[in-house]
């Protein structure tokens, strides 16, 4: 079986979507050849029977017609190279080169995992065989066809190492900086943590893009409004290669994601030994109720409280089931079968 990924970025060092490297990689194991065509491709070390080719926005931003052009030039060009086509979160590929897949009997598979989405994504998922996602929540949950798979964490990267010391009641924030992660959820509720007098230390890491700059700089304002401006630390996002690290220093790591999402960093920093505390109904059907607060700063600063001011803790949730090999194996049974009907 030959499979065309049409991704967003290949680069091991992004520090949103460089773990996506790290899927192609593992697809490698369980198809015969793929062909992956992105957006942006930076540094990669893929096997040798995976292909790149770039849509050209690490040269140059073009206007979206000049990478749609391209786009569907690799889509004909490449016909006989692939089988089947997994198109990862971007529904606009489906849009753009749905009709021509289905005239060229290529089944088509979609990514896409959040809780937003239009009517657009439901003519996307009508071209698809099958739609997966991480979340019972995800909007493509809702379809017949879709197939609910592990997050998919490198469980070779993302281990507990005893050579690195937590900081003591240390709280991490990592993601990218946006209103659709909440990251001022936390703020709040460490401004809470400070006024019933509870010691910690925070840790937010993450960039914003050029739109979420303001939203950035309004966190940092409302930090030293609330008198947190020694307890709480921002730093910029980091690669991909980096994290496991960066969670390995914290104690506890906060998601305020809402559910739909199902971040993969709940899996990676379970994996690294921190205490996840997370909004998303999801993790709580997988880590307990103890684990998971209501979306709430109120709710997160008395869950922060429990643990940081009491001896005992819930456990730390495995990721096991989530392990990258199992999404491998997953995907490929599911994209093999079908893909023979």
């Amino acid at each position: 079986m030959r499979l065309l990924v049409v991704t967003q970025v290949v680069d091991s060092k992004d520090s949103v979507l460089g773990a996506y490297h790290a899927w192609l990689r593992e697809l490698a194991k369980h198809f015969e050849h793929i062909e992956v065509v992105c957006l942006f491709e930076g540094e990669h070390a893929l096997p040798e029977n995976v292909q790149v080719h770039s849509l050209g926005k690490e040269k140059a931003v073009s206007p979206s017609y000049v990478y749609a052009f391209r786009f569907m030039r690799f889509a004909w060009s490449l016909r006989n190279q692939y089988d089947s086509v997994l198109v990862h979160m971007n529904q606009e590929y489906i849009l753009l080169a749905g009709v021509l897949w289905k005239f060229l009997g290529k089944p088509i598979y979609l990514w896409r995992n959040h809780f937003a989405g239009s009517w657009l994504t439901d003519v996307a998922a009508a071209f698809c065989t099958k739609v997966y996602c991480t979340s019972k929540h995800s909007y493509t949950a809702k379809y017949r066809k879709t197939e609910l798979m592990p997050v998919g964490v490198n469980l070779e990267r993302f281990t507990q190492t005893a050579s690195v010391r937590r900081e003591p009641k240390s709280i991490l924030f990592l993601a990218r900086i946006a209103p659709s992660k909440r990251p001022d959820v936390l703020i709040e509720a460490l401004g809470i943590l400070l006024a019933k007098g509870v010691s910690f230390v925070a840790s937010v890491y993450g960039s914003a893009l050029p739109a979420d700059a303001a939203y950035l700089e309004n966190l940092k304002s409302r930090v030293e409004i609330l008198g947190l401006h020694d307890r709480v630390r921002f730093y910029p996002s980091v690669p991909n290669e980096k994290t496991p690290e960066v969670f390995q220093a914290h104690e506890l790591f906060v998601n305020c994601s809402p559910s739909g999402m199902f971040d993969k960093t709940l899996f990676e920093a379970a994996a690294s030994g921190c205490l996840v505390l997370a909004a998303s109904e999801d993790w709580r059907d997988h880590a307990g109720e103890a684990a998971w607060f209501d979306g709430t700063s109120e709710g997160l600063a008395d869950r922060l409280s429990e643990v940081l001011t009491t001896s005992e803790a819930f456990e730390a949730a495995e990721a096991e089931s989530h392990s990258l090999a199992s999404l491998g194996s997953a995907l490929a049974a599911s994209i093999g079968a079908s893909g023979q009907l």
